[in-house]
């Protein structure tokens, strides 16, 4: 492993080690990755330099089809091309025939998921691995290994403030959090929605699913805007998203919540989720399954690391 930073511009791509020696940053336009791995020093350099490779023109091929990311998933098939928009079309397939929803609401967590595959390509033997890309994580745990988790309630303003930890018999590859306090768009009024899954892609598409359940739609002091007035060209169109959230009695905290949780649990129930953690205002509801991380949320603990 190189312990001294170092910088290498390909085009728009940026490409560097962080002054800790230890993980890599990869930027492109919107794209903003955090990459850390385990393992033998040649194997860690092989995924690195994978990684690298895998990110070059990422963004470029995203591009190339964006009009049809851009519109409703249809359940029986798509024309998508390109294997990071194929991960975000499938992740998105289970919902297409329920509710409206496009490729874009899993771009983020299929970007990590495609550099964690190219990673894991080149240095199958790493113990441990993940690529954060703003909050969604691609993971990867060799036998016997563990991750600790960290969640936030608030994206906005995040500081870990509980913690689930996952093993590598869980079959977790991938964390997501989405809601109206996040970088995108909800349709629902959730400050977090963090869920586990068995890839960064299925987690991102059901964060968002689940968020946008979050809701009381009769609620006239939510202040909704359709989508196209604050970003023309966003892929929820007329769609009212959610822009302000007065404070909320008790009550109508915990009715949104087990809205969203009625989700989550549905998700649960059809393979596509194996845990979600729910933030409203200081409030929080979780899954439960005892075979996998508990999600207790147990209270963070000085000097402890996070994924």
């Amino acid at each position: 492993m190189i312990h001294k930073p170092a910088l290498l511009m390909t085009g728009r791509t940026q490409v560097s080690l962080l002054p800790d020696g230890r993980r890599l940053h990869l930027h492109d336009g919107p794209i903003d990755l955090i990459i850390e791995a385990w393992g033998a020093a040649a194997s860690v350099r092989s995924a690195y330099e994978a990684a690298r490779v895998a990110f070059e023109g990422l963004l470029d091929t995203l591009c190339a089809e964006l009009a049809i990311l851009r519109t409703q998933a249809r359940a029986g098939g798509t024309l998508l091309r390109g294997p990071t928009a194929l991960r975000m079309y499938e992740a998105v397939r289970p919902f297409a025939s329920e509710t409206f929803i496009t490729p874009m609401a899993a771009v983020a967590g299929s970007v990590a998921d495609e550099v964690m595959a190219a990673m894991l390509q080149a240095a199958p033997d790493l113990a441990r691995a993940c690529v954060n890309n703003g909050g969604d994580i691609a993971v990867h745990l060799g036998e016997g290994e563990r991750f600790t988790i960290g969640l936030v309630d608030r994206p906005d303003r995040p500081a870990v403030f509980a913690r689930a930890e996952i093993s590598a018999v869980d079959g977790v590859g991938g964390v997501a959090t989405s809601g109206a306090r996040g970088r995108s768009f909800s349709l629902g009024i959730a400050d977090a929605v963090t869920v586990l899954a068995k890839s960064s892609a299925q987690a991102d598409a059901a964060a968002t699913v689940i968020a946008n359940a979050v809701d009381l739609p009769d609620n006239p002091s939510i202040l909704r805007t359709p989508a196209c007035e604050l970003q023309p060209d966003s892929d929820l169109q007329n769609l009212l998203v959610t822009r302000f959230v007065p404070l909320l009695s008790d009550d109508d905290i915990a009715r949104a919540l087990e809205s969203g949780l009625m989700k989550a649990r549905e998700l649960f129930s059809r393979g596509l989720i194996h845990a979600a953690s729910l933030h409203l205002q200081g409030q929080t509801l979780t899954t439960r399954d005892d075979a996998i991380a508990d999600l207790k949320l147990e209270p963070m603990l000085t000097g402890e690391s996070y994924v």
